[in-house]
């Protein structure tokens, strides 16, 4: 029986491949779950900002560990061809993209609301801004270590001033800040000159993704 020819649909799935398996995919539903579990079954008042906090840098993490080496033993043969370099890392970037951001959204808007977050689709753009800037510097220093650099900024930028706060008195010792941490998250979320300024990360990102492609088509 005659082999069928390869549809568009199935060479992309193919190319995606990476992005939808492995420890990558797996982190992402077990967060999905912990959130979910800890909000209804354990009571934790926590569980949808620490969500918010992690959202943004689980597409970073999934971009990092879908490309390369590391995550597909046919990377040499995949990067030499016609459909390969920038263009699989862009297929697997829009896979990871496509699974986390309506899934943790999903997810996200079915938790428990805590004071002074911002809705369920308020990390989209930054997150979307966070991936692309991941792919822009890792045309400088690999995206791995690109994903490192820009979901421990991500992090330090969210956490540290709570956690700072929480040292110095300013909430109730051995509790969760969750209040704190929703309005940290705001002060980064919320409103047009946040969103527009991850507008802005987005569109500087993805030029100088254009601008670097060379680059990125050899790591």
């Amino acid at each position: 029986m005659p082999r069928q020819p390869a549809t568009p649909f199935t060479r992309a799935l193919w190319a995606a491949g990476p992005a939808l398996r492995g420890p990558w995919l797996v982190a992402l539903l077990l967060v999905c779950a912990v959130a979910a579990g800890l909000a209804y079954g354990g009571g934790f008042a926590g569980a949808r900002p620490l969500l918010f906090a992690l959202a943004p840098v689980l597409p970073v993490a999934g971009v990092a560990l879908s490309y390369g080496p590391h995550a597909d033993p046919l990377y040499e043969i995949s990067a030499a061809s016609p459909s390969g370099g920038l263009r699989l890392l862009l297929t697997r970037a829009a896979a990871v993209l496509g699974v986390s951001l309506p899934l943790l959204t999903a997810v996200g808007a079915l938790l428990p609301g805590t004071p002074g977050l911002p809705g369920a689709a308020a990390w989209l753009l930054p997150g979307l801004a966070l991936t692309v800037g991941a792919l822009a510097l890792g045309s400088y220093v690999g995206c791995r270590i690109a994903a490192g650099i820009i979901a421990a900024g991500w992090t330090s930028a969210v956490l540290l001033p709570v956690l700072a706060a929480q040292a110095g008195g300013r909430g109730g010792a051995g509790v969760f800040p969750a209040r704190a941490l929703a309005e940290q998250l705001a002060r980064y979320l919320s409103g047009g000159a946040a969103q527009g300024g991850w507008a802005a990360v987005a569109v500087l990102g993805a030029g100088l993704v254009l601008l670097r492609r060379n680059r990125l088509e050899n790591l």
